[in-house]
């Protein structure tokens, strides 16, 4: 049986910030589960974050965001640089993705970096000891590792009929199964026996 979880995501949403712990509950208790972290590119610098959004992620999921973090919602947020990051890192070495991703949201939610500059990055990269190219290091343009992404994530939205991110779906063999995520942001574990029903 061949299985695989897909998470469509953006590394400055955050109610993708409150999915993350289900795909980490998942990944632990599956461990060969092959795992798909798709960045979506959602936000162009064109867009904040409103303050009622995070109210409405705080009241439905177990997610903190510090003070600083809140300061800056009036910022205009960029993840192109994030997206091009970790398609190189999906493509490259995708045994590291979860970890690193973990390590992005941090930075974002939990320490205010923007994550829009190579400066802002340079600590993750360090800790994981990556060597990703300039190109990666841009707001301008997704690379083609991330346009790739983005083509299959447009060809998946199709397929469940929805647009809507943050994502969590299931294939099992030929079956593709769109997880109702936001019934486990308060009890990740739970979503573990969700999982294992679908399996079986």
């Amino acid at each position: 049986m061949s299985t695989e979880l897909f998470f469509i995501y953006d590394t400055h949403c955050p109610w993708s910030y409150a999915t993350l712990p289900l795909v980490n509950a998942i990944k632990s208790e599956f461990p060969e589960i092959t795992l798909h972290l798709w960045h979506a590119a959602r936000y162009e610098g064109d867009e904040n974050i409103a303050k009622q959004t995070i109210e409405n992620v705080s009241n439905d999921s177990n997610c903190v965001f510090n003070q600083d973090y809140l300061a800056q919602l009036k910022h205009a947020k960029e993840s192109t640089l994030a997206a091009n990051l970790m398609a190189w890192i999906e493509h490259k070495i995708p045994q590291q993705a979860l970890p690193i991703l973990n390590a992005l949201y941090k930075a974002h939610f939990e320490q205010a970096n923007e994550l829009a500059s190579f400066e802002d990055v340079e600590d993750i990269i360090s800790e994981f000891k990556l060597s990703p190219p300039q190109k990666v290091f841009t707001q301008k343009k997704l690379t083609k590792d991330a346009e790739i992404i983005m083509h299959d994530i447009i060809d998946l939205q199709e397929l469940i009929n929805t647009q809507a991110i943050p994502a969590l779906l299931l294939a099992v063999d030929d079956n593709l199964i769109l997880l109702s995520h936001n019934f486990y942001l308060k009890d990740p574990s739970a979503i573990v026996d969700a999982v294992k029903l679908e399996l079986k």
